[in-house]
């Protein structure tokens, strides 16, 4: 694991299939560590011991569902958080003990935010870091790409002309926030995170609005 923020630590890069690329993160706080998205290295949640372990474990979307969640809990006895619309999914390794389905807050810093679109129950967290700063976790929703910018997580071929009009909801929702930082779940890049310049965010997502729609218009 790397420090990439004074709280936050990133794990070891995975490749699923050939082309993706994601990462897992570790926010480290006294009331109890929180770890956003999953890893599969088994030697990133030893790792994770020497910083304080897990308490909480927050899945963006399905996609994050394998047999390591079971070991986190475990290993820490962490929490597992995830939307109720993919509770099934997430079912097949460990049930969630915390389930949402609409914008609330948690643990006093986590602002949860569903936003729909690269899967029904693909979900943003919005975190209050206690260094100031405010850190945006988009899992899929919204990646990182090798240009440096960020794209819309529809999949052609997977995802549904439906999903598309859906993700862009999503998006608009994301433009109205102000992070900090911006950490995805995947990415095609050489980081998966941004750190941000005042008022650069809404100008990243209406970008990858644009190439979302560009995509609609290429297929008809």
């Amino acid at each position: 694991m790397q420090r990439v923020q004074p709280d936050v630590w990133e794990t070891e890069v995975e490749s699923p299939f050939p082309g993706l690329t994601v990462h897992a993160y570790l926010l480290v706080r006294e009331a109890g560590n929180v770890l956003f998205y999953n890893t599969g290295h088994r030697h990133e949640i030893e790792r994770m011991a020497e910083l304080g372990g897990v308490a909480y474990q927050y899945l963006s979307h399905r996609d994050e569902v394998g047999e390591t969640l079971t070991l986190v809990h475990e290993r820490f006895g962490a929490r597992l958080a995830g939307h109720l619309a993919e509770r099934d999914d997430f079912a097949r390794v460990r049930t969630p003990e915390i389930l949402f389905d609409k914008r609330e807050r948690h643990l006093d810093i986590i602002e949860v935010i569903p936003t729909p679109g690269h899967s029904p129950g693909s979900t943003c967290f919005l975190v209050d870091s206690a260094h100031g700063k405010r850190y945006l976790f988009t899992g899929d929703t919204l990646y990182r790409t090798k240009d440096g910018g960020w794209r819309a997580g529809f999949i052609p071929g997977h995802n549904t002309p439906e999903d598309r009009h859906t993700l862009a909801e999503s998006l608009r929702l994301l433009k109205t926030l102000e992070p900090d930082v911006v950490f995805s779940s995947a990415f095609t890049g050489e980081a998966g995170f941004q750190e941000l310049a005042p008022g650069e965010w809404p100008g990243l997502v209406d970008r990858a609005l644009a190439e979302l729609a560009g995509q609609e218009e290429e297929s008809h």
